[in-house]
């Protein structure tokens, strides 16, 4: 299997990229880099049927492959044709950039609109909340006793 994997590799990879590099990985699985895209694809056995796991993912600046974005169960009776198109969908996918999602968690932005609205309410009131004043208070007391002993004494 493994030979006929990395055959399979090869040939894949010169559908998908011009300039590529084809390597084993310890798991026995086979990666395609394509350096100039900062692309990856990973294909290894299931073990079930014959089926292949094909990953795919980014490379990082200096080199380092980031972990896989998405994946999926490719039958290898496809073709070579088959498991290219597939190859070429998760790198689409891979290639959408990831827009961070907004504190809240919402994608519409309604959990920051709530965040700032209670920020500002509470600047339009009060300044300083009762958790500071209780501060103020007993420095305040700590040092009343400091002069009050320091009198009494002296």
């Amino acid at each position: 299997m493994s030979a006929g994997l990395r055959d399979t590799a090869a040939e894949l990879a010169v559908l998908l990229w011009r300039e590529h590099t084809v390597y084993r990985e310890r798991s026995g699985g086979v990666v395609i880099r394509g350096d100039h895209v900062e692309r990856w694809i990973s294909l290894a056995p299931t073990g079930v049927n014959g089926e292949l796991l094909v990953r795919a993912g980014r490379i990082l600046p200096g080199g380092t492959t980031a972990p896989a974005r998405c994946e999926a169960v490719a039958d290898p009776a496809a073709g070579t044709p088959g498991l290219a198109a597939l190859c070429r969908r998760l790198l689409a996918e891979t290639a959408v950039p990831t827009v961070p999602r907004p504190r809240g968690g919402h994608p519409d932005g309604a959990g920051r609109r709530r965040m700032r609205g209670r920020r500002d309410a509470r600047r339009t009131g009060r300044h300083t909340g009762a958790a500071s004043w209780a501060v103020v208070l007993c420095i305040a007391g700590v040092f009343a006793a400091y002069v009050y002993l320091a009198t009494r004494g002296g």
